[in-house]
């Protein structure tokens, strides 16, 4: 089964997808990520000896304004009135590195999927320029959706 692309119009030139129709609803998508590092580079973070400053709470700060500056960044992004953003970093000692989680909320016409995962990216990288002196070397992995609630394709949560 073959999905349409909303994205492009009957002349498979781009568009913005109208959602002026649309009834709002509660949506809530959550997205995650990682980055893995040196165990040097994961000791100056969680002991704060990063020279640039407290990188966690920077990079906390970082996926904040990334989740709002999602439509400035991807292109077919509707600019949303968001009304809530969290943030959470895990500290992943054996890796070592982090996980960061973002959690985007509104009541609107469409999802907020890309401003979590935009989120988590703008987080990850803020955590690997803060760093990039000790290890230029990090990794970020897995930057996915693990789940979202609200809108006509209903909800999602990832196995695994």
């Amino acid at each position: 089964m073959e999905a349409d692309l909303t994205h492009l119009d009957d002349n498979d030139r781009p568009k913005m997808v109208d959602v002026g129709a649309k009834e709002p609803s509660s949506r809530v998508a959550m997205a995650s990520g990682t980055i893995k590092m040196s165990q040097e580079a994961y000791e100056a973070i969680v002991n704060n000896r990063a020279k640039k400053g407290p990188v966690l709470q920077t990079a906390v700060i970082a996926a904040i304004m990334g989740t709002k500056k999602t439509p400035e960044l991807i292109p077919m992004c509707h600019p949303l009135l968001l009304t809530g953003i969290d943030c959470d970093i895990e500290e992943i000692p054996e890796l070592p590195g982090f996980k960061l989680y973002v959690t985007a909320r509104l009541h609107g016409k469409t999802g907020v999927e890309m401003e979590a995962l935009t989120g988590v990216s703008v987080g990850l990288l803020t955590i690997y320029d803060m760093v990039k002196a000790i290890d230029k070397g990090m990794q970020i992995l897995s930057i996915q959706l693990e789940s979202k609630e609200g809108g006509k394709s209903g909800n999602y949560q990832r196995n695994g």
